[in-house]
C-alpha cells in the first residue's frame, strides 16, 4: 500500500509504476471557460465560492494584484473569469483561458497533494477511470492537484463519459469508481482528448488490460 488519503486505501504492485484505488467522483469545473462568472451561479457553471475568495483565488487567475481576469471579447466565454488548472501550457498567456485544461471537454482528474509526494505522480500523467455501476472506461489525464486529504475528483468530461452526474453544483457519485494513475507517464503539458485516449489505451493494455482493470 502506497497511502491512505481521506480513508481510501491506494495500492501499488511490487515492480510497477500503476497506482490504483477505488472512491467516489467530486466533479471539477476548473478550466472550463464557463466555470466561474461574477454574478455566481447561474450563469457560472459552478459556485463562485468553490474558486476561493477574494485575497485567495485558487481556481480563476488573477492580475499582479490579486484581481481576478476576466475574459475578453474574443476569448471562449467573455465575461466570464478565466478559470485555471494547476497544469497549462506556458506557450499561452496568463490570461488566456487556453493556456489551461478544459473541465467540460478534457477528461482529467484530480491528484491529492499527498500522492504527488509519496508516489510520485506528476501532472500530465494518464489515468485510467472505470465506473462499477455504468461498466464504463474513460482514458484521462492528471490536470489538477487538490487538498492532501481529498481523493476522488475530475472534470465534467470525465464524470459525463463515465456514466456520472457530471454538474459541478450537485454532481457526482459516492463510490464504486475504479482509477488507476500511470506515474510518471506524461510529459507535464496539456494534451488533446484524442492524445490522451490514444496513449492511456497503449499503457492499460500493457498494464494487464480491461480484463486487469474489472478485477479491481
Amino acid at each position: 500500500m502506497v497511502a491512505t488519503i481521506g480513508g481510501v486505501r491506494v495500492r501499488r504492485r511490487r515492480g510497477e509504476q500503476a497506482l490504483f484505488f477505488v472512491a467516489g467522483m467530486a466533479i471539477d469545473a476548473d478550466g472550463a471557460p464557463r466555470a466561474y462568472h461574477p454574478r455566481g451561479s447561474p450563469p457560472g457553471l459552478d459556485f463562485l465560492a468553490n474558486a476561493g475568495h477574494p485575497g485567495n483565488w485558487w481556481g480563476i487567475a488573477t492580475n499582479g494584484q490579486g484581481e481576478p481576469l476576466l475574459q475578453r471579447p474574443s476569448d471562449p466565454a467573455p465575461g466570464f473569469y478565466v478559470s485555471l488548472t494547476a497544469l497549462e501550457d506556458p506557450a499561452r498567456s496568463v490570461r488566456d483561458p487556453r493556456r489551461y485544461v478544459d473541465s467540460s471537454t478534457v477528461a482529467y482528474v484530480v491528484a491529492p497533494a499527498r500522492l504527488v509526494e509519496v508516489a510520485g505522480v506528476r501532472l500530465g500523467d494518464f489515468a485510467v477511470v472505470r465506473n462499477r455501476r455504468t461498466e464504463r472506461i474513460v482514458h484521462a489525464i492528471v490536470a489538477d492537484t487538490g487538498p492532501a486529504g481529498k481523493i476522488g475528483e475530475g472534470s465534467i468530461a470525465l464524470a459525463r463519459d463515465a456514466g456520472i452526474p457530471h454538474s459541478p453544483k450537485s454532481g457526482g457519485q459516492a463510490g464504486d469508481v475504479v482509477h488507476v494513475v500511470f506515474a510518471g507517464s506524461g510529459n507535464r503539458r496539456p494534451r488533446p482528448q484524442a492524445e490522451i485516449d490514444h496513449r492511456t489505451a497503449q499503457l492499460l493494455e500493457a498494464w494487464g488490460g480491461r480484463d486487469r482493470l474489472e478485477r479491481l
